[in-house]
This record gives C-alpha cells, structure tokens and sequence, in this order.
C-alpha cells in the first residue's frame, strides 16, 4: 500500500458484522437547477452518486448495517462525500484518502436517462478511486459481511480495480454471498461493449447473486431474453433480469440443473427523474434477501424501493417505513397490480390505486 495512503479501521473490536459491504467509486455529482442542455442551465445543486454508495445508503436507511469501501481524493469534494454517506449511517471507516488524485465529478442534464436529450459529463479519469486494487483494498475490509455488493462501474475504472474486482469474486473460504450488479457502461470501457462484454460476464459467472437489466444484457451480450441470459450465466444461485417498468424476472437454482422462475410486474409510478432506479431496487432485493423473504417478496422490495427513488429529483430516497413496506409487498396479485406511487408515498397511506 502506498504509504501515503490513509485508512481507517474498517471495524471496531466487538461490533457484530456489518450485514451489507458496497465496494466502488462514489462521485459528487451536480444536478441542473433546470431543465435544458447543460450548455444552458446556469446552476447545479450539488448532490452524490454512485452505484454502490447509493445501496450501502437505502440499506442502512431500511434498517441494515453497512460500510461502503471506496477511495476519494484528499480534498474537499472527498471530505464532502465521506461525510454525507456516513450521515445515512454507513460505516465509511474503511474509505481510502488518496494524497496525489482527485475525488471524481460528474454533471447532469434533468432529462431521462433513456432519451437523447440525456446528457452527463463525468471528469473520473485519473480520479482516486481509480487506484483501487488487490494491493490497496485489504481483503479484511470486506470479509466479515454477509453480502459483498459490487458492480461493473469499478471493473472499468482502470486495469488495477479490475484485478480488484477479480480478487474479490475469486472462490475462497468463508467468501461473503457476492452480489453483481453488471451496470454496463460501454462510455466506460475502451472499445465499448466489444471490451465490456467479455469481462462483465466473466465477473458475474463469478458471482452468487446476479443483477442485470435485460436490456443492458442485450447490448453487452446480445441476448434479452431472460431464459437466454440465465444459459449464459448458469452458475449464479439467483439470477434477476430487469424489465424496467415491466417489471423484474428472478430465475433461482432449487436443483443441480433446475431453476424456479418468478416474474413480478412493477407498479405504476409517477416518475419524477428516472435515475438512482436500479440502485435501489437491489438495495431492496438484498434488504428482503437478508430478512429471509420469499422470492415474490425480494422482488416487490426491490421494485418499492426504486419507486422511492424514481419519485424524488435525486439518486437517493427515503425509503419506506418497514411495516409500511412490507404491508405494500404483503398485497394480493390483483391489488399489487392497481398499485401507484407518487411524490411522497414512501409516506404512510400515500399510495394510490388506478381505477
């Protein structure tokens, strides 16, 4: 480790385990105090994001223990994220100060992420989390979790974080249940889906827990159907495609070579900005997961919390009370599908239905 570098301790003596390790690149982002180009907006609110950090804080708001492990420049864009995540009350003891690189920026339009009107302008390159690697991260920072939660973002970082990324979903011993979200970002990776492919199914192969939107499994692999992603990943114990607003399909082993499969349409919601979805649907798959709920009930938490999400401007949301939440998921099929969320239903009683 490079001397220079500064680390807290990731746990202290006597604590119990943290339920929930998030690992990977956690950015200040500004968002638009306006519609428009980013050429015309005048303002941004200052805001964080980033894959990991964004589950590490919707667990510990539903109740879970985490500690999000990332690496952030020694400057104040760093001193501003480690605190703001560790007030969602993550353990950030494990997080990295890195003297000679900076803490990564990004700039969003408000625009759907789906649409061309979308823009985003990350400076990362070179950023602190980029140093990530088996020789800066110590494996003990991440060892006494339940869950290990990872994404493709960091394997695209630099050629370090992706022998990172290799090392940690490596077989061994007393190995935490690894969860892999695949997030393909072809603007990340040089040569786009033609590099990210390989390695993004290379990874999660490797991993215990598989989260993959069906259609990001199309442009990195070719294949959307979920029957044909589940061939193409037979190892995973649970396997979810994402169908966006058409819900979430769960293939799970049950035998040496059979699955149960499960799919669970999502409710209506009025999205306010479509970002920070994902996140928070595996935040609330593996919140569900860890509570030991049936795999209609992982499902529905997941789809919940990235309602949460999808009705405030930012990536991140107050999610629902537990009881609350669990009275939502607990409904009938017919309810469960005249649910619809709005701007502030993570309240109680706030939910509507359609006709």
């Amino acid at each position: 480790m490079d001397p220079q570098d500064t680390q807290g301790s990731a746990r202290v003596a006597g604590e119990p385990p943290v339920d929930v390790v998030c690992l990977g690149e956690s950015m200040v982002t500004f968002l638009p105090s306006r519609p428009g180009r980013l050429a015309d907006v005048p303002a941004f609110e200052r805001a964080i994001g980033g894959a990991e950090s964004n589950v590490a804080c919707a667990l510990a708001a539903a109740g879970h223990r985490t500690r999000w492990v990332g690496r952030v420049g020694r400057d104040g864009f760093g001193d501003h994220l480690v605190e703001t995540i560790a007030a969602h009350g993550v353990d950030v003891g494990a997080v990295q100060r890195d003297p000679r690189r900076p803490t990564g920026v990004y700039f969003r339009t408000a625009a759907d992420r789906a649409t061309d009107a979308h823009e985003v302008v990350y400076y990362r390159a070179g950023s602190a989390a980029s140093a990530m690697s088996p020789a800066t991260v110590p494996y003990d920072t991440v060892a006494d979790a339940r869950v290990l939660h990872l994404t493709g973002i960091t394997a695209a970082l630099s050629d370090d974080c992706l022998a990172l990324m290799r090392a940690l979903t490596a077989p061994r011993p007393g190995r935490p249940l690894v969860s892999f979200d695949v997030n393909c970002r072809p603007g990340l990776w040089r040569d786009g889906p033609a590099t990210a492919g390989p390695v993004l199914l290379e990874l999660a192969r490797r991993a215990d827990l598989v989260f993959v939107g069906a259609d990001e499994a199309e442009q990195a692999w070719g294949l959307g159907d979920p029957a044909a992603i589940r061939a193409a990943l037979p190892e995973p114990a649970v396997l979810v495609v994402k169908h966006g607003g058409d819900g979430a399909t769960v293939h799970e082993r049950t035998g040496p070579s059979t699955d149960t499969v499960v799919h669970v349409p999502a409710p209506r919601v009025d999205v306010v900005a479509a970002v920070g979805a994902g996140d928070a649907f595996a935040a609330g798959f593996l919140s569900a997961t860890l509570r030991g709920l049936d795999t209609t009930a992982r499902l529905r938490h997941g789809h919940l919390l990235a309602a949460a999400a999808l009705t405030v401007p930012g990536d991140l949301a107050a999610p629902p009370r537990r009881a609350h939440a669990d009275r939502l998921a607990a409904l009938a099929p017919t309810a469960w599908g005249t649910l619809q969320l709005g701007p502030g239903w993570t309240g109680d009683d706030q939910e509507g239905r359609t006709p």
